[in-house]
């Protein structure tokens, strides 16, 4: 495991207030899919999959963090797991709907493909580069550059949603994000 993620990730999660409800994508686009397997990729304390359980969802919850997956264990519905995403390999063919919010791993692009149902819905949600960005990540690895989803998901995916938009952190430093929404041929 990449045990310097892991300890990062421990320290934030057992030190700082994390939002407890989910983004506005996941709550407007999960009930698009037609099935009820799920899955949230970097799920954190698992406010995405606490959402998708409450509404009908069995999710499997994979995180890094063994602070972040021990709050989700026992929870009816959820399977969480500790990973790391470096070596672990998504299930193929599995999921009705993936979810993946605020993490950036350009790796696993092909495996959330591979990891859909025919007609699977992913909702992706992360920072986009832009010149006027106030505050986004300092790795450039942790953004997105423009035209990157399009060039990763198109092909094998219908984009339901590619929207970029200017958000405010709890600092009212001014950044720009993107929310995607595909569904897999």
């Amino acid at each position: 495991m990449a045990h310097a993620d892991k300890v990062r990730w421990n320290e934030k999660y057992q030190d700082s207030k994390i939002p407890n409800e989910p983004i506005s994508l996941v709550v407007e686009y999960a009930t698009t899919s037609k099935g009820k397997q799920a899955l949230d990729i970097a799920c954190g304390m698992g406010r995405h999959s606490r959402y998708l359980s409450n509404n009908g969802f069995h999710v499997d919850a994979l995180d890094i963090s063994s602070v972040a997956i021990s709050q989700l264990k026992d929870l009816p519905y959820i399977t969480p797991q500790e990973v790391d995403f470096d070596t672990y390999t998504l299930k193929d063919n599995s999921y009705d709907l993936i979810v993946c919010t605020y993490y950036l791993e350009r790796t696993l692009f092909p495996q959330m493909i591979a990891a859909l149902k025919a007609g699977g819905i992913l909702i992706f949600e992360t920072f986009l580069y832009d010149e006027e960005n106030e505050r986004a990540p300092s790795n450039p690895d942790f953004i997105l550059q423009k035209g990157e989803l399009e060039s990763a998901f198109e092909p094998s995916c219908k984009l339901l949603k590619l929207t970029p938009w200017w958000d405010k952190d709890y600092q009212g430093y001014k950044t720009l994000k993107i929310s995607m929404v595909a569904q897999k041929y």
